[in-house]
């Protein structure tokens, strides 16, 4: 209709039945439409609840353990891990220090690398194993 009063405009309005709807409130003329309010803010939450609907969540699993698990302990593990992979969830992996085992950070280290290498096939490493206070930390995703 082109730039028009906004008497104009809500005459034309009322005269459809119609709600005078601001789409565009930074524009300079403001850019107003002649709609059904109600089922313009139906669409908008549909097309909200659709974009809901197809994004995809990411959760984050957290394996943990200790310097002192056993191999058949940590091969369990790995089994839960490649679980979750397969699943298309992150995985946290932590092993906790307690008391003095903080000093042996190399043994930690070791079963990190051991896990890693086993899991080589499986996930990309996302963060290598790293010392975040009493815990050693790593985390891995699944291969896209």
């Amino acid at each position: 209709m082109g730039v028009i009063s906004l008497e104009e405009a809500l005459a034309y309005a009322e005269k459809a039945g119609l709600d005078l709807v601001e789409v565009s409130p930074t524009a300079e003329p403001p850019v107003c439409k002649i709609m059904d309010y109600g089922k313009y803010r139906y669409k908008q939450s549909k097309k909200l609840h659709d974009a809901k609907k197809s994004q995809t969540v990411i959760h984050v699993k957290e394996i943990r353990l200790r310097p002192k698990t056993e191999e058949h302990d940590v091969q369990v593990k790995v089994k839960h891990i490649k679980k979750f992979l397969e699943k298309h969830d992150k995985v946290k992996i932590s092993l906790m220090f307690r008391g003095r085992e903080i000093a042996f950070t190399e043994i930690g280290r070791k079963l990190m690398e051991e896990i890693k290498s086993q899991l080589a096939d499986d996930c990309v490493i996302d963060q290598e194993p790293r010392l975040e206070g009493r815990n050693m930390v790593m985390i891995v995703s699944p291969k896209k």
